[in-house]
């Protein structure tokens, strides 16, 4: 089975605060740097480092070509990156003193896609593979469609989460990977218990992997339940998060793993890397994790 990832690729701006800028409030930072980003590079490097062969579908501005070539370094096949006209997708983060987040997003090229782009990066793929995707690119209803039309296996990461996500055919989504605030946007429902009930009930034939943060993750297939808690520590910079978690999620089961094998490591790795600043230079190698 192969795995592609359709996905942004972003340029980060990452900004050092006190406290996140209220409205109306000019700030000065303590520190800027720039990093390379975007949930689906990340999610990208994140499955490479955990073990995983993958394969990235994505558009870059000419300021982006140092994305493409880092996830050529990791070892990422980049067959299916292309350079579009204009800027790429950048994003704009505070991080304040406790290590939390705030994020504004800038589409640029991600929001490029064509159909005829997508029926190419997909027609290298067969049914059984597996296709990953977040909510930071365009033309998602259709790639949904066409996957599950080919048979692929649709890993869905619904963030950011919107309006318009909750219109697509979702229950043709094999799998989940969300947080809370997802769920309950999906649901309505607060309690983690009364998301995942919900969903299951929405999308039988789906599995779920809801992270809650440092009170860890559960699992839920229909009336299955598989509950990991989070490791403690202290959090520097908790931007990668959610995407190390997703990959070292995806590539244990594509090894073979148990769900719950595949939590444990996914939740060591996610601790991992908030102790560490940036996005994809805080996502651990596969050799790091002790668990």
């Amino acid at each position: 089975m192969k795995i592609i990832n359709i996905g942004s690729l972003n340029i980060d701006y990452v900004y050092q605060v006190d406290d996140f800028v209220a409205g109306g409030e000019t700030k000065l930072s303590e520190a800027m740097k720039i990093f390379s980003g975007g949930k689906g590079l990340n999610q990208s490097i994140a499955l490479r480092r955990a073990g995983a062969e993958v394969y990235h579908g994505g558009l870059i501005g000419s300021d982006g070509a140092f994305l493409k070539e880092l996830l050529q370094q990791e070892g990422v096949n980049t067959d299916f990156i292309s350079t579009v006209e204009g800027s790429t997708g950048h994003a704009i983060i505070q991080v304040n003193n406790h290590g939390e987040n705030c994020i504004l997003l800038f589409g640029g090229a991600n929001q490029l896609f064509t159909t005829e782009g997508i029926d190419t990066i997909l027609a290298s793929f067969n049914k059984g593979d597996y296709v990953l995707l977040q909510n930071e690119i365009n033309h998602m209803d259709y790639i949904i469609n066409k996957a599950y039309d080919l048979g692929l296996k649709i890993i869905l990461n619904p963030s950011p989460i919107n309006d318009k996500l909750k219109s697509y055919l979702l229950y043709k989504v094999s799998t989940f990977i969300l947080n809370e605030v997802e769920g309950s946007a999906l649901t309505d429902r607060e309690e983690p218990e009364s998301i995942l009930n919900e969903l299951t009930s929405k999308y039988p034939n789906s599995e779920f992997v809801l992270t809650l943060g440092s009170k860890g993750v559960i699992y839920a297939h229909q009336e299955e339940r598989i509950a990991v808690p989070a490791q403690k520590v202290t959090p520097v910079d908790t931007t990668a998060a959610g995407d190390t978690f997703t990959g070292y999620y995806l590539s244990a089961i594509l090894m073979g793993k148990t769900v719950k094998e595949a939590l444990e490591l996914a939740t060591a790795a996610a601790a991992l890397s908030v102790t560490r600043p940036g996005a994809a230079p805080s996502i651990p190698v596969l050799s790091e994790i002790l668990i």
